[in-house]
């Protein structure tokens, strides 16, 4: 939708594809077939035996699998049908803090080859060298953005890469006898809590600096916390408040000249792509978010990847195994007999689909665009935050900082909340109303009341980024004319607002269809004197 300058765009009103559908194990005919397979041939049986007998004895269903049984097309609508109300909500997502960029569909076509898609870990390697090369070749390309000696893409996510780094740092002074003595990781309350609770998980007491008048901890306070028991640093920066803290060298020396390691979480790399080098600041190793920065898709545990980079010193350390490239024969190996290996912080060596997404990425910008898309994501944010800043009831963390933020800033609806009784989570509600998907809040503690975080990166053109702020402030509107509208929201979704008191009880909610049935069967009716005396 093009706009003039000036112009505020039109917001329209979107109605999600709504169907009464059940879900997949309450469908179903008995007798019913997707596909039928013959009897296997008898050339076949006798080579390899029966089928049944291919199973260990112990691993068998004493009974068939209570499965659906369902026709292809009747398959086919069901998950059309969803996905016309999942995906009819692909509106714009400023989605800050967790960003997820957009996942090329070349590269998904890419990723589903066989080549990619049926590889198994426990191939031999000779089967798997196309694969450990891209592995390698993105290796180097994040080598070069931070500076670090190697790279392993074991971890699910940015969390399980700051767990990695939390368990390297107990490796390390382990094999240096000073593990009992330094058992403090010093953390900021603006860095992202994966990193003060993973230090935690791997045994570690947390010291968690508080935000000065700068936006960021003083050195006098990181002075404070620093003693010969500290073993690491772990920092986010630019952090979410958009602030970069320009003492961040001073930081790392004191941490170094303490004995103490220094781990950068890239989290928010977007807007400092190209312009610094983790290694040249002085940090010993570093993370990147594959999903948030390159391209990947994400998910909590399971197709995301925290890209994990150190130095010399500490790749011994490194989770098991590592990608080696012999330049004499031009093959890729994987190296598992590392002694000092921390072991495995996840099954296998992580989700390599995910990487070749990220190197598909990397490759396809250049150096050229992947300094272009941090030009645009400052640019864009700092675009965003003037027309965020005149809505009536927006404010910006810390509004006595004036000078431009990074490619990301929180911001709050406090003083909205204040008049009309209408926070962040009723204005995100009604904003998909308008086909913009409810706004990321932010990480835990809220130190900004009523938060909502967003970032547009370099994807999202101007329009988009008119659109989002224009929505928000018709809602913004009418959370002062008409509350209960906003309180109610959402109307057009494909599922109205919803009770979330039981969602912490454990009798109520079910992961598997088994424990569905068993929680919600009715309970047995009483009889004779056990149902007269209630």
């Amino acid at each position: 939708m093009r706009t003039s300058s000036k112009a505020m765009p039109i917001v329209r009103e979107v109605h999600q594809a709504r169907w009464n559908e059940p879900v997949v194990m309450e469908m179903g005919v008995p007798g019913r077939r997707g596909a039928v397979y013959s009897a296997p041939e008898a050339v076949v049986e006798k080579a390899v035996g029966k089928a049944a007998d291919l199973v260990p004895a112990a691993m068998r269903r004493k009974n068939r699998p209570a499965l659906p049984e369902m026709t292809e097309p009747d398959v086919l609508r069901h998950y059309l049908h969803l996905s016309q109300m999942v995906h009819g909500m692909m509106g714009v997502n400023l989605f800050g803090t967790c960003t997820m960029k957009y996942n090329p569909r070349i590269s998904t076509h890419l990723t589903l080859r066989p080549e990619l898609a049926t590889v198994h870990p426990y191939q031999p390697e000779e089967t798997l060298q196309g694969l450990l090369e891209i592995v390698h070749r993105f290796d180097v390309i994040l080598r070069d953005l931070s500076g670090m000696d190697q790279f392993v893409f074991q971890a699910a996510g940015g969390a399980g890469a700051a767990y990695t780094h939390a368990c390297i740092t107990r490796g390390y002074f382990q094999a240096r006898g000073e593990l009992a003595q330094r058992n403090e990781i010093i953390s900021t309350i603006q860095t992202h809590p994966c990193n003060q609770a993973t230090a935690a998980t791997a045994g570690f007491n947390v010291i968690t600096l508080p935000l000065e008048e700068n936006g960021y901890p003083s050195i006098e306070a990181l002075k404070g916390a620093l003693s010969n028991r500290t073993a690491a640093l772990m920092v986010n920066n630019p952090d979410d408040m958009g602030v970069y803290n320009p003492q961040i060298k001073d930081w790392v020396k004191l941490v170094k000249k303490a004995g103490a390691l220094a781990f950068y979480d890239h989290a928010n790399f977007n807007g400092v792509m190209s312009k610094i080098r983790a290694r040249e600041l002085g940090f010993d190793a570093c993370m990147f978010m594959l999903h948030k920065t390159f391209g990947g898709p994400k998910g909590g545990g399971g197709p995301a990847v925290g890209a994990y980079g150190c130095s010399a010193e500490l790749a011994p350390f490194l989770p098991k195994p590592i990608v080696q490239h012999d330049a004499k024969t031009g093959r890729y190996r994987l190296d598992a007999d590392r002694k000092l290996s921390v072991g495995k912080v996840r099954e296998y060596f992580g989700n390599l689909q995910v990487v070749f997404y990220a190197y598909a990425w990397a490759r396809a910008m250049g150096g050229d665009g992947i300094t272009e898309a941090s030009d645009l994501a400052v640019l864009a944010n700092n675009y965003m935050e003037k027309k965020l800043l005149a809505i009536p009831g927006v404010v910006k963390s810390q509004p006595k900082m004036t000078m431009h933020r990074m490619e990301m800033t929180r911001y709050g609806l406090g003083p909205l909340k204040e008049d009309t009784g209408i926070g962040i989570v009723e204005v995100g509600a009604r904003m998909t109303d308008y086909g913009v998907d409810s706004p990321w809040l932010s990480h835990e503690p809220w130190v900004v009341p009523e938060p909502f975080t967003p970032e547009p990166g370099e994807l999202w053109s101007k329009e988009d980024i008119d659109y989002w702020i224009a929505a928000l402030a018709k809602v913004c509107e009418e959370a002062r004319t008409n509350p209960d509208l906003v309180r109610t929201a959402p109307h057009n979704a494909a599922i109205h607002a919803i009770n979330g008191a039981r969602l912490d009880d454990p009798a109520w909610w079910a992961t598997t269809w088994r424990a569905h049935k068993r929680k919600q069967a009715p309970a047995p009716r009483a009889s004779g004197k056990a149902a007269a005396s209630r």
